[in-house]
């Protein structure tokens, strides 16, 4: 992959990737973290693209103004938890508390983000594990591990022996969203794939998922604005 920045004000750096299976030039902007890809078929020259997306960069730069600005946790900052809108506060001691409408983090300033960090991991384990259990038991299945990560292309998953991969950051979305996506991978223990039948297996652990599933197309990406 290489890139290119197209000029302007302001100027954007463009990623250039080639695809087999693309079918024409595409301008992509991530909704996670703003990555401008642009995206070449067999056969189009770097040239051909780039004037493609010469052609688009007042739809490029509205689309990236449009996007959320990146929040650095510190004190002073707001942050979500479990659906909740928190204050950063220092606090007094040595661990991280939870109070109604604030997380006060003792310690130096320069360290407020990874103990805020650490503190929402273990929040998102303890969570993910309840309703991971919670899930299998009821599917009368066992999993063979639970892991976190700060995935970008998805919310968690379930390999073919079992194991079981979140996102850390489901810890700051409404309780249903998280329930419904441990349902949702514990529902693979049973059915691997996305078929009619898996579905219903989802159904059956949590019941409609119209509203979590709408919740995560609608405001999932911004979770991702928060750096520690």
């Amino acid at each position: 992959m290489n890139r290119h920045v197209l000029p302007g004000e302001p100027p954007v750096e463009i990623t250039l990737r080639r695809s087999a299976r693309a079918r024409r030039i595409s301008l992509r902007v991530s909704g996670v973290d703003g990555r401008v890809t642009l995206t070449l078929p067999k056969g189009a020259s770097e040239r051909e693209a780039l004037e493609f997306a010469g052609e688009k960069a007042s739809w490029l730069r509205g689309h990236l103004e449009r996007r959320p600005d990146e929040v650095r946790v510190a004190h002073g900052a707001e942050l979500p938890f479990r659906g909740q809108t928190l204050s950063v506060v220092s606090g007094p001691g040595r661990a991280v508390r939870l109070g109604s409408r604030e997380i006060a983090v003792p310690g130096a300033p320069d360290r407020v983000g990874a103990r805020v960090l650490g503190f929402l991991k273990e929040a998102a384990r303890a969570r993910l594990a309840e309703a991971s259990d919670r899930h299998a038991a009821a599917l009368g299945r066992s999993y063979a591990r639970l892991t976190l990560r700060d995935t970008r292309s998805r919310w968690g998953s379930c390999s073919a022996h079992g194991g079981l991969m979140y996102s850390w950051r489901l810890i700051m979305a409404p309780d249903s969203v998280l329930d419904y996506v441990a349902a949702h991978e514990v529902a693979h223990l049973e059915e691997m794939n996305h078929s009619a039948q898996f579905w219903a297996v989802v159904d059956r652990l949590y019941g409609d998922h119209g509203e979590p599933r709408r919740w995560l197309r609608e405001n999932g990406a911004a979770l991702h604005r928060y750096r520690f």
